[in-house]
């Protein structure tokens, strides 16, 4: 594809310095509510992408040796940045990726919460010290930094998801080559930019732009330590294993099927309003998004009640005041998420609420789909098995929480459940006896702060440790174990044998 020169283009970032791709390989950035071209992406050559790395392996040589207060000052004036940016910030993610703006500044503001963990690096980078393990004998541990790391992040928070990767790799005393969506990556740019301003140095944060073959770099490249992967379980699957293979440190948080169970004592209009807003919200476009809802007993009584709370919520483009959901982010979603919709009535299911091709004024070529509500879906149906990434929500209908919890216990996927009562009874039990990672009571989307590790599971997640929290620097570390002795100058050498006398 020819670069026109009437539309602006994005910039990699190597070596501290915004570069022009020389690429011929481009692909437009689209506004979701208008098909506007907002600007377009190079796919970077082979030699931009090498470039980035060894820009980032150069910088490693003398970043991972700056104190660790200098580091943490850099995110101080960080987020103090992407604070004071934050209008500024939300827009552009709003035009190129479709959400609200509120839900855009809640985009940037759970990322900015990481890039404030990050500032307490010195607190969180500490090794172990145990005097006199031996006579004469000390054991300490250091927590060093890899060398190159690199992210490769998903479109539905080009904001979020990029703060949750290179801050803490970067304060761990790591460099950091990014690969951002090719679908919305401004708001990205904007975000490295800003990194720049705070103080990070050139060669640290890298940015290239592309497809498969800038993934594949990021899982072959001899330099990269330590991959970052947030996206589809497909894309996910190929990464872990290719980036293993590699020798890599890989952690892969990918698609999931989340489930919500109500059970009949559960707070009706509460929950209800929490239900609407976990499965429709940005529409629908959350990896972490509440997309099947099991009713319990009596609560199967509530779904008119839901049909109605949903049929409430105004669908419009992101920048309109009062919208709840805006577009999702391209053409190809909505012929997949209609695609869906369309082999759910095939299979049996009763579409309570049916949200396909809303009228939205002003805007009609936009991407639009209003919530959707399957009812009597099974474990068997596509719109069950598939995540369907649009705001689908699928019905189940069971007997006890036991069915319920079985239920989710023999889905594949464990990112997020959360369990509606008032009864701590069925809270505990429902805790202790579900198979999923991240649990909410009575809270829908159950993402933790950062000082907690997202700790998604199963089928929703490959390698051992999370994107953010404590995990984090142990992903982006490796301990290194010093047994240490000092002799006074009069002390007589021991015999052959050299094995530390422990007594």
């Amino acid at each position: 594809m020819s670069q026109p020169n009437t539309l602006p283009t994005v910039k990699l970032l190597i070596g501290g310095e915004l570069v022009e791709s020389t690429t011929r390989e481009w692909r437009d950035i689209v506004n979701p509510a208008t098909q506007e071209i907002l600007a377009r992406v190079p796919f970077a050559t082979e030699a931009e992408m090498n470039a980035a790395v060894a820009s980032a392996k150069e910088a490693f040589k003398t970043w991972r040796k700056t104190p660790i207060g200098v580091r943490s000052r850099i995110f101080l004036k960080y987020q103090q940045l992407i604070r004071e940016h934050m209008k500024e910030l939300a827009a552009i993610l709003t035009a190129e990726q479709g959400k609200t703006l509120p839900d855009a500044e809640g985009d940037v503001f759970r990322g900015l919460e990481v890039v404030e963990h990050a500032a307490g690096i010195g607190n969180l980078q500490l090794g172990e010290l145990a005097n006199n393990v031996a006579t004469g004998v000390d054991t300490y541990t250091l927590l060093q930094p890899l060398g190159v790391c690199a992210g490769i992040t998903p479109f539905n928070f080009p904001a979020m998801i990029p703060l949750w990767m290179f801050p803490m790799a970067i304060a761990t005393g790591n460099t950091f080559v990014l690969k951002p969506s090719e679908q919305d990556p401004m708001v990205t740019m904007r975000l490295a930019e800003l990194a720049m301003e705070a103080g990070v140095p050139p060669g640290v944060l890298n940015v290239i732009h592309g497809g498969a073959d800038a993934v594949n770099m990021i899982c072959d490249h001899p330099d990269i330590k330590a991959v970052s992967f947030v996206g589809s379980t497909r894309v996910g699957t190929h990464v872990y294993n290719r980036a293993s293979q590699a020798g890599k440190r890989v952690q892969c948080m990918m698609g999931a099927k989340n489930h919500g169970i109500i059970l009949p004592d559960a707070h009706k209009e509460q929950t209800l309003n929490n239900l609407v807003g976990a499965a429709f919200g940005a529409a629908g476009q959350r990896c972490m998004a509440l997309s099947v809802l099991i009713l319990v007993g009596e609560a199967q009584s509530w779904l008119p009640d839901l049909v109605a709370k949903a049929k409430t919520l105004k669908v419009n483009a992101g920048v309109e005041d009062a919208t709840d959901l805006g577009p999702v982010v391209s053409c190809s979603a909505l012929e997949r998420i209609h695609s869906l919709i369309e082999r759910g009535v095939a299979e049996g299911a009763e579409l309570a609420l049916d949200g396909r091709k809303p009228q939205v004024a002003g805007y009609e070529k936009g991407n639009f789909i209003a919530p959707t509500i399957f009812s009597g879906v099974t474990a068997e149906m596509s719109i069950y098995r598939e995540e369907i990434f649009g705001p689908v929500l699928c019905v189940m209908q069971v007997d006890s929480l036991d069915e319920a919890i079985a239920l989710i216990n023999a889905n594949p996927n464990g990112n997020g459940t959360a369990l509606f009562t008032r009864s701590g009874a069925a809270a505990r039990h429902f805790q202790e006896e579900i198979d999923v990672g991240q649990v909410g009571i009575n809270v829908p989307i159950p993402v933790p702060v950062p000082m907690f590790s997202f700790t998604g599971s199963r089928g929703s997640k490959l390698g051992d440790l999370g994107p953010y929290g404590k995990q984090v620097v142990q992903f982006y570390t490796q301990t290194k174990t010093v047994i240490q002795r000092w002799f006074d100058e009069n002390e007589v050498g021991g015999p052959v044998n050299t094995t530390i006398n422990l007594k």
